[in-house]
């Protein structure tokens, strides 16, 4: 975070360039994001630092509540999501797996 000369701002200073307040779009969450990242990077942080980024982070959190959650998947099913998602066939998969002969019954047929 870049406030003038002052290596490490004061908890009012953190406030005033940066008031946090409620995520309510992507685009909100990317600018906290990126002061997140700004702060942990100059690390090690003092307290009003860490202050401040525990609440940012709360606001992170927050949002991420409200979203729609990622379904967890794993083996088969991840490597077909990952294959439609890419636009891929099963042979694109060979050089990663060595052989032809995996079976993947894709829900669309691709293979």
């Amino acid at each position: 975070m870049t406030l003038g000369l002052n290596k490490h701002p004061t908890y009012i200073e953190l406030l005033q360039a940066f008031p946090p307040r409620p995520i309510k779009t992507e685009e909100e969450l990317f600018a906290t994001q990126k002061i997140i990242d700004s702060l942990i990077d100059s690390a090690p942080l003092t307290s009003d630092e860490k202050d401040y980024l525990n609440i940012l982070g709360t606001l992170v959190y927050e949002y991420e509540q409200t979203q729609q959650p990622v379904p967890d998947i794993y083996g088969v099913d991840l490597l077909q999501v990952l294959i439609e998602e890419n636009g891929l066939l099963q042979k694109d998969l060979v050089p990663i797996f060595k052989t032809k002969s995996i079976q993947l019954s894709c829900k669309n047929g691709v293979s």
